[in-house]
């Protein structure tokens, strides 16, 4: 008999974790769950998958910056990115940082197995509702340089996370692993670089580019 595929869930909703649970159980091997990007990369690297499903909006690091941050790791995994987001520039972001599908919550739940074979065969799966925007995205030049967070580095997109979720610069320096003052600069070269000037701003803009949910 041969092994099953093991699964990693990432996802900060217990009730999305439990409905995917019963959908996957049955036929793949669900080795572990993770509520936010940090712990997503720890069980990665400790339980190997050959497959995950995770969320765009996490705490502490989103989906895709948590991605993009196994890849360059080596993880071999394959992911299928979930999301309640239908704009194109979601999905453009999610296939950049190494994604294999891309499905949104609110379609049927036989996306998401048919988007975890298509990976397994060494293809991708789009969501219908969301694939004709994402063609129509690369087409038109939207890509890559409409998009502001493509003006930050790995670290600068994290500390805006998590200065948008209400952490102060000491506490982003513990999460980092950096100084506080190194935090406080990040901050401000992240506020020049944006244009914003307030924390409310910081908020407002994280939430429309999808770094945090609310």
């Amino acid at each position: 008999m041969s092994e099953r595929i093991r699964v990693l869930i990432a996802d900060d909703h217990k009730i999305v974790v439990e409905g995917l649970r019963g959908l996957l159980e049955p036929e793949y091997d669900l080795v572990g769950t993770a509520e936010n990007g940090r712990e997503l990369l720890k069980l990665a690297k400790k339980l190997t998958p050959d497959v995950i499903v995770v969320d765009i909006s996490m705490p502490l690091l989103n989906g895709i910056d948590a991605v993009a941050q196994l890849q360059e790791t080596g993880c071999s995994a394959k992911v299928i990115f979930l999301t309640m987001h239908n704009d194109p520039a979601y999905a453009a972001r999610a296939f950049d940082a190494g994604a294999s599908g891309c499905v949104l919550k609110q379609s049927a739940p036989s996306e998401l197995v048919n988007a975890i074979e298509k990976a397994l065969e060494g293809g991708t799966f789009i969501s219908p509702m969301i694939a004709d925007g994402l063609m129509e995205h690369y087409k038109t030049g939207g890509h890559g340089q409409k998009d502001p967070l493509a003006k930050l580095s790995a670290r600068q997109r994290e500390v805006l996370q998590l200065l948008a979720e209400g952490k102060s610069a000491k506490e982003i320096a513990k999460i980092l692993s950096i100084s506080a003052r190194t935090a406080e600069f990040h901050k401000y070269h992240i506020m020049d670089v944006l244009g914003l000037s307030t924390s409310a701003e910081i908020i407002h803009f994280a939430f429309k580019h999808g770094v945090i949910s609310i």
